[in-house]
């Protein structure tokens, strides 16, 4: 446990940071919620000619740096499967050589070389606004597409802050939990496929999604969309997030129907292969249908007439055949 000394140091630790790093990026450099300690940073692998821009969103413990690391989110559309998992990698591995020592430019400047690799590594036309993109370009709830970079919704962030960033709960036990994967829904050729795996720690979230990713097939799908909820029996209460993986609300909505069935300790990835036609709104649909149907084939729900009808109950506590 911190000492009163130990909360003093930290508090000045992160204020000299912090001017340094204003001074340093200066206008890259913002303070989205200074009493809450919430900050972010737009990282361009050039500053005259960006084409790969990363938006690293940082909310700083009381503990920081002497007991605890930054909690973190990386914003970007384009960053998605193995690049994400890279870099968020590379951010932890700074954070383990370097514990108890003020890391944030540390991370600022490894984000920024992860940037000018892939920059150098790809051809000049084939940056992020070149990638195939669905119809998140005509979000049909008329919110637009959030730019890469554009500064996140300070929401988002404070949703992040209860899930304490994914490697804070790391115990060396920890096992990847089984992951069943549901049947897929074609629609004018687009392909939806849910994924569902039991989860008690955000830890467990971080190790689902690099399983995931390690498929090709999964890896390869335009969108993972995916949410979680976990019960905190301590406080009672729920951490749960979601990502949309480029298809604009998506993650929400499917958190939301977490919510309304009201099932605990369990993540939903639907995997999304785009086909070449725009779907509209019916692409919310078949994502919310995938993921009920697999909620409903694990045990977690009802039926999916009942669960409509009842908004959820949590998982049902049935007997299972090993596998």
């Amino acid at each position: 446990m911190a000492t009163t000394a130990d909360s003093v140091g930290d508090l000045q630790a992160q204020i000299d940071e912090i001017e340094a790093l204003s001074s340093i990026y200066g206008d890259e450099w913002c303070v989205i919620d200074e009493a809450s300690r919430i900050f972010c940073i737009k990282i361009s692998d050039d500053i005259e000619q960006p084409k790969w821009t990363v938006c690293l969103q940082i909310i700083l413990p009381c503990d920081y740096p002497s007991a605890a690391p930054p909690i973190y989110q990386l914003n970007a559309t384009w960053l998605r499967g193995p690049d994400r998992t890279k870099l968020s990698n590379s951010l932890e591995e700074i954070y383990v050589q370097n514990v108890g020592e003020s890391i944030l430019y540390l991370w600022v400047e490894r984000v920024r070389e992860f940037l000018l690799e892939k920059s150098q590594s790809t051809d000049t036309a084939d940056g992020p606004e070149a990638r195939k993109r669905t119809e998140e370009v005509e979000d049909d709830d008329g919110g637009g597409v959030t730019a890469v970079g554009d500064l996140p919704d300070l929401r988002t962030l404070r949703l992040n802050a209860d899930s304490a960033h994914l490697f804070t709960e790391f115990h060396g036990d920890e096992q990847l939990p089984p992951i069943k994967h549901g049947d897929t829904i074609t629609d004018r050729r687009s392909t939806f496929q849910p994924h569902l795996a039991p989860v008690v720690t955000s830890r467990q979230v971080k190790m689902v999604l690099d399983k995931l990713y390690e498929n090709k097939k999964i890896a390869s799908a335009t969108h993972n969309i995916y949410a979680y909820r976990i019960y905190c029996e301590d406080r009672q209460t729920f951490m749960q997030d979601c990502e949309d993986d480029g298809e604009t609300a998506a993650g929400g909505r499917l958190l939301h129907l977490l919510q309304i069935l009201d099932v605990r300790n369990v993540m939903v990835v639907v995997s999304r292969w785009y086909g070449g036609i725009l779907l509209g709104p019916d692409r919310f649909k078949h994502i919310n249908n995938c993921a009920r149907s697999i909620l409903v084939q694990e045990g977690y729900t009802e039926s999916t007439e009942d669960s409509s009808k009842a908004g959820g109950r949590g998982k049902k506590q049935k007997s299972k055949k090993a596998k």
